[in-house]
């Protein structure tokens, strides 16, 4: 099982990979980064992307499992509410994938991907398999 440095440098495999990060979302810090990051403050985007994912999680109309009360994962505090987000703007994409753990699920993996040489469907898939692998701590 990889660990935080692991996971993120297989990350940075993936085409147009540009930077990559775990990051718990409850503080704002990063546990770990590589490549790039945008603006180039992995801190600052540890941070601002922190504040999407808790907008993301805590939302009530976002977070729906939408099999209603009592479906699976509602309310297990294993299970994030949300599995990943994404943003896409005119030159790069930012893939957030949420980590679920044994404890309380406030990690996630955020991906930044240049448009032209990343596969955004791929980079998903990956990102996911890597996420449910990471081992934290």
């Amino acid at each position: 099982m990889p660990g935080i440095d692991e996971s993120l440098l297989e990350a940075m495999r993936l085409p147009g990979a540009r930077g990559a990060s775990v990051v718990d979302w409850i503080s704002g810090l990063a546990l770990g980064a590589v490549g790039d990051a945008p603006g180039g403050d992995a801190e600052a985007t540890a941070a601002e992307t922190a504040e999407l994912a808790r907008l993301a999680t805590e939302s009530g109309a976002l977070a729906l499992t939408g099999g209603g009360p009592g479906s699976p994962g509602e309310g297990s505090g294993k299970e994030p509410p949300v599995q990943d987000l994404i943003i896409t703007n005119a030159d790069s994409y930012h893939l957030l994938r949420f980590v679920t753990t044994t404890f309380d699920s406030t990690v996630f993996v955020h991906l930044w991907l240049d448009r032209r040489e990343g596969n955004l469907a791929l980079a998903r898939i990956r990102l996911a398999e890597m996420a449910d692998g990471l081992v934290l701590g």
